[in-house]
């Protein structure tokens, strides 16, 4: 018989049915490559539920197609990795509120195509069911996800069990390393600090995420430093993605950087300490809001899910080992001249320069900075943190403090 193509081309066939069966053609055409782009599109999570008690509970996770899933284990502390295609979490806040074997759970991009969630238990469980099935209308899926209490003895079998590392798949990012353009540039890596599945703080009056107040201001502060004459800048992510520690570490290194930059907007108990302040890394603290900054922003991978053994040979390396002396030094007398620039013309903390280990600033080479632009937990930093126009006059502060910087450097032959 015939193919129906053949048939709409025969020349007994009239002009209207010709018609028709190129209508009909275009029809299938376009359905399939409508098809095509829904299929590259991210899925779509729009609700969920979550029910149980200290022995059993319930996650349903709906979804707009079919997703594809994996489940892991990390321990210490004990957490389920659900493993997804790259999501757009619709989700409600309260819709996943931790219940049951469950006090934090965490859910987002990863970088590199795929997402994660993250299912933190308040001791050893097993997923003892997961499936997905079809909503009864057919154009939706729910991903259901049955945990239970366990021994430590199980959850070790299910450790050794799962031949799991947590390896790049779920952590790498898609772009490629770029080549820095003028091989005698002084280059700056400026890092905005979390994203994807680490939001970070969250504003307390907007409920803003510090994922995007740091990108904002990396941006602008990178748009800056290009313009100043010999000075190449790049961003460590310019997206919404996920990047471990050690991957913002590796990033700068490999792009041959003279400075790193990494930004963030932290959230206090005490609401009425506001101010920016600038960190460098040491061993011991400088004081318990250092220490305990440092302990937050450390626990980044772990929200994540990324179990340390995960990291990349070459940085587990080097974070056996404190940074070098000399480097350590030019990050001192950068954070210096930071703060001398915004002395008298943005709110400063008391103390504004403070140190403490922040694996973020462990490149041995690279002198290093971490800049607390302010606080989200305070209305008046938050206001100023979401201004344009705040956020032009800090990073035009920010290029003269490294120009001063650069120039005292060259003068020691840093």
């Amino acid at each position: 018989m015939p193919s129906a193509k053949r048939l709409c081309s025969l020349r007994s066939v009239t002009s209207w049915r010709r018609s028709l069966c190129a209508i009909a053609f275009a029809f299938v055409a376009t359905t399939a490559s409508a098809t095509a782009v829904r299929a590259a599109e991210p899925l779509l999570a729009f609700a969920a539920r979550i029910a149980g008690d200290d022995a059993r509970t319930r996650i349903v996770v709906e979804f707009d197609r079919k997703p594809e899933f994996s489940i892991h284990y990390v321990a210490n502390p004990v957490r389920v990795i659900v493993d997804l295609p790259e999501t757009s979490f619709g989700l409600k806040p309260e819709s996943l509120e931790p219940r049951g074997l469950f006090d934090a759970i965490r859910y987002g991009g990863m970088g590199g195509g795929t997402s994660r969630v993250v299912l933190s238990a308040k001791g050893p469980v097993e997923v003892s069911h997961a499936e997905v099935k079809p909503q009864e209308d057919g154009k939706s899926f729910r991903l259901i996800l049955d945990a239970e209490k366990i021994d430590k003895a199980r959850f070790d079998e299910l450790l050794v069990d799962q031949q799991w590392t947590g390896t790049m798949r779920a952590v790498k990012t898609d772009r490629p390393v770029a080549v820095v353009k003028d091989p005698g540039a002084f280059v700056i890596a400026v890092d905005a600090g979390h994203g994807g599945i680490d939001t970070g703080a969250i504003g307390t009056v907007t409920k803003t995420e510090e994922k995007h107040v740091t990108l904002a201001f990396a941006e602008e502060l990178v748009a800056t430093l290009k313009r100043e004459a010999g000075v190449e800048a790049f961003l460590t992510r310019d997206r919404d993605e996920f990047l471990s520690l050690p991957q913002r570490v590796q990033i700068a290194r490999q792009k041959g950087a003279n400075l790193f930059i990494s930004v963030h907007a932290d959230t206090l108990k005490q609401k009425d300490i506001r101010g920016a302040t600038v960190y460098t890394i040491s061993d011991k603290a400088s004081d318990h809001l250092a220490a305990s900054l440092a302990e937050r922003e450390n626990l980044s991978d772990e929200i994540a899910g990324v179990p340390l053994q995960s990291e990349p040979a070459e940085v587990a390396d080097i974070l056996i080992d404190l940074t070098r002396r000399e480097t350590q030094a030019f990050s001192v007398n950068l954070a210096r001249t930071v703060v001398s620039s915004f002395e008298g013309q943005i709110g400063l903390i008391n103390n504004p320069h403070r140190h403490a280990g922040f694996r973020v600033l462990q490149a041995p080479d690279v002198p290093s900075i971490l800049l607390e632009l302010g606080f989200l937990s305070n209305k008046d930093d938050e206001k100023q943190l979401l201004d344009p126009v705040w956020r032009k006059k800090v990073s035009g502060l920010l290029a003269a403090a490294v120009r001063r910087y650069r120039e005292t450097a060259v003068a020691n032959g840093g």
